[in-house]
């Protein structure tokens, strides 16, 4: 059976677990990373030197990197569907989990932290206001190309909206004022019509 290191409130470890629950992949996972330790481990190094989650093993075959990951279950239980068999579809998809790494996630990660993982009388006011114009005017990047598509990759649910899916409901939990972004709001609406983005995602920001 498919076993999945990393606890279940991080943003990574979401990414592969909603991706199982979508392909109906059986695993097992593991609870590792933060309060429960276990990433520092000789043992945990040994199948990740970074020390980070999630990490996967699926019958002796160890892989890092939550995007790796997703596109690997992709491509092994989801040709054709999760994964685009379209080649275009499919860099498509990739594209958008890609920006998501480098665009929407730098810009949103600072917010995060310093709302929801760092105790108010630490807090940088400033930096937080910065974070949460920057991630506004990033999403309507996202915005502009939800106008003429469904979602990301096109008209279906690929592995190019896991990602974003799962940042997007961060940045709609924070307890902040977020500027009118009507397609992004149609899409995650979409998506939480999926029992498996409610099951693994929509939960209280921790």
């Amino acid at each position: 059976m498919l076993v999945i290191w990393g606890r279940a409130n991080s943003i990574n470890v979401q990414k592969v677990l909603w991706c199982c629950e979508e392909l109906r992949v059986p695993y097992e996972r593991r609870d590792a990373g933060l309060a429960f330790g276990v990433v520092d481990t000789p043992e945990y190094r040994k199948l990740n030197p970074n020390g980070l989650v999630p990490t996967i093993e699926d019958d002796g075959f160890v892989l890092w990197e939550s995007n790796a990951i997703v596109r690997y279950l992709a491509a092994k239980h989801g040709l054709g569907a999760v994964q685009p068999a379209d080649l275009q579809a499919r860099a498509r998809a990739d594209q958008w989990m890609e920006w998501h790494v480098t665009t929407y996630w730098t810009a949103l990660r600072p917010l995060f932290m310093g709302l929801v993982r760092t105790p108010p009388e630490q807090r940088d006011a400033r930096a937080i206001e910065q974070a949460r114009r920057s991630t506004g005017e990033v999403l309507g990047i996202l915005d502009a190309h939800l106008q003429t598509h469904r979602f990301v990759a096109g008209d279906a649910f690929t592995m190019g909206d896991i990602p974003l899916g799962c940042g997007i409901w961060r940045w709609l939990g924070l307890p902040i004022e977020r500027p009118a972004l009507p397609n992004v709001q149609r899409w995650f609406d979409a998506l939480a019509e999926r029992p498996a983005y409610r099951q693994v995602v929509m939960h209280p920001l921790t």
